[in-house]
């Protein structure tokens, strides 16, 4: 009996074509540093103290595969929908507030992350999705300022008057959404728990202004390395041949036969002529220049 083995093929995105999605682990590596140092900030360590970033993977959404409830934020860039797994967000309010989510977890009064939590013991609070919008949006602001920070000058906002042109992390408001649509990018960013090494993921998802930012500034990086040449006139760029004769002499035929091997034509050098092909079109003088015979002081020849 003979068995055929089937292989699946990658279905190529015809929109996708020449755009560098090639590139997007280099955006993703990037935005693990930026997470991983707003973090680590006074202001946000008091959420996340007890976590670390282990990675970031860009994916297409199939489907309801992320079962996590979805907020969003906007801005004029663009909007990012955000999903954080419960857990994930338990653990966070577990380490902000002690024991304040109501596990079974005790607490001998110091921050305890390692404690498992049970979230099907733990009703949902006002302070559970009050802390998932802030998370939410500082989270958020991260990733907008890393795609900001890679687009080219010429696609950045202008600044307004009196402003500088660094990033706001506070950019991106709360705003109505519903969960992104099938094919949107999403970004996977698995965190751990660094006392108990238990992981979680939270979720961003790009609509189609922002992720084409995302590629435009991978582009930039992508012909960094190409040298741009503009094109030089035409007068700069042809090239001829020119011929430098620096001295003639007129001898009489039977002279010529006569000459040996040794003899000496006594010439006297003064101004070379320059020649295209057989064009006289300069004269200039000779000089000797480290062993070598140079032309100098060009003028058009009459």
């Amino acid at each position: 009996m003979t068995t055929t083995k089937q292989t699946q093929h990658q279905v190529l995105d015809p929109c996708l074509l020449g755009r560098p999605v090639h590139l997007l682990h280099i955006f993703a590596a990037q935005l693990r540093d930026d997470l991983t140092q707003s973090m680590r900030l006074n202001m946000n360590r008091r959420y996340w103290g007890g976590f670390q970033v282990d990675d970031v993977t860009f994916s297409r959404l199939e489907g309801n595969e992320i079962r996590s409830r979805w907020l969003s934020f906007a801005a004029p860039a663009g909007q990012i929908a955000f999903s954080l797994e419960r857990k994930v967000l338990l653990s966070v309010l577990n380490y902000r507030y002690g024991s304040g989510a109501k596990a079974d977890a005790k607490s001998d009064g110091k921050a305890d992350t390692a404690a498992a939590v049970d979230e099907s013991t733990v009703r949902v609070t006002a302070t559970e999705e009050r802390l998932a919008v802030v998370l939410g949006q500082q989270l958020t602001g991260t990733l907008a300022g890393r795609i900001e920070l890679n687009l080219p000058a010429v696609d950045k906002p202008a600044p307004a008057e009196g402003e500088s042109h660094e990033p706001a992390d506070t950019a991106f408001k709360p705003a109505p959404g519903a969960q992104p649509p099938k094919g949107a990018w999403a970004i996977t960013v698995t965190v751990a728990d660094i006392s108990s090494g238990a992981t979680g993921q939270f979720w961003f998802a790009l609509d189609k202004s922002l992720m084409a930012s995302v590629l435009r500034g991978l582009l930039r990086d992508r012909d960094a390395g190409k040298k741009v040449k503009t094109a030089a006139p035409l007068a700069q760029r042809l090239q001829v041949g020119l011929i430098g004769r620096l001295a003639s002499k007129e001898v009489s035929l039977g002279s010529l036969y006569d000459l040996q091997v040794g003899d000496v034509i006594p010439i006297s050098l003064a101004r070379a002529d320059v020649l295209l092909e057989d064009s006289r079109l300069f004269t200039a003088a000779v000089t000797e220049h480290k062993g070598k015979l140079c032309l100098t002081s060009f003028e058009d020849a009459e």
